[in-house]
């Protein structure tokens, strides 16, 4: 079985600060990790694996910097790891990002075909959770999204089941393979990386990708190849504190009701 998995670098969003003159986001604020979703992916594609044997191989888009998340990654059990680093990438929004992904899926799988894509549910920089759909609609395969268990998988019949996680319950989903899955936290419980695969990971070299060699269409990827743009990044206003009304009921409502009206005369 050969399980790919999409990963990318974020800063860590617990340190990371915004730039009050150009209210963007400070990346140099904050260390890069891998996202935290994505580890979990990861994770899970390894524990498949040793399950039912196979390969995992990792791919993601980033400056040359980010080969430092493939390499946890290889750390975590992976096997093989593929970074697209191009200028022609920059300014990539979901859609364009979705595509360079698919066709460095196409062009690392040609003589290996994948049975399992793993993503993250969204990344943490971002909270959009559209690439991971986005790649399963251009390499037109099944999607299973917030997949918090993988029930069974049956290699012979090329089934997966896997439970995907609901607001008030979760479903059971059967799935047909080649298909796209993205995962909940509650997938599982990161372990520990064993020392063999730490050494292993800080000798190991990703193998690069840029666009040329993707064989991709340029006006699909950076700027000219996304429709959407941030605008503008800021912090929201801090509240102020809540106040208490005491008094009878009578004068309760009248105070709030007087409170109401100022607040909406201003």
């Amino acid at each position: 079985m050969h399980i790919v998995v999409c990963v990318k670098q974020v800063p860590d969003t617990t340190e990371v600060k915004i730039d009050p003159e150009t209210n963007t986001l400070d990346r140099s604020s904050a260390p890069a990790i891998i996202n935290p979703y994505d580890a979990h992916a990861v994770d899970e594609a390894v524990r498949l694996k040793e399950q039912h044997g196979g390969k995992v191989t990792i791919i993601s888009m980033g400056p040359p910097g980010a080969v430092e998340v493939i390499k946890k990654c290889i750390e975590l059990g992976a096997d093989e790891g593929y970074l697209l680093s191009d200028r022609k990438f920059a300014g990539s929004d979901t859609l364009a990002t979705s595509y360079i992904l698919a066709k460095g899926i196409e062009t690392i799988c040609q003589d290996n075909p994948f049975q399992l894509i793993f993503c993250g549910k969204q990344a943490i920089d971002g909270d959009t959770a559209q690439v991971g759909p986005g790649i399963a609609r251009r390499l037109l395969i099944p999607q299973l999204t917030y997949v918090n268990e993988v029930t069974a998988v049956d290699s012979a019949k090329e089934v997966i089941t896997v439970h995907r996680k609901l607001d008030d319950g979760y479903e059971v989903v059967e799935a047909k393979m080649p298909c796209l899955i993205t995962v909940e936290k509650e997938i599982n419980q990161l372990r520990y990386s064993s020392l063999p695969n730490m050494l292993r990971a800080a000798r190991y070299q990703p193998h690069m990708l840029n666009a040329d060699e993707l064989n991709a269409d340029v006006t699909n990827m950076g700027l000219k190849g996304s429709p959407t743009s941030v605008a503008k990044i800021f912090a929201p206003e801090q509240r102020g504190e809540g106040e208490i009304i005491a008094g009878s009921n009578d004068e309760t409502i009248n105070q709030l009701i007087q409170k109401l009206s100022d607040q909406m005369a201003k």
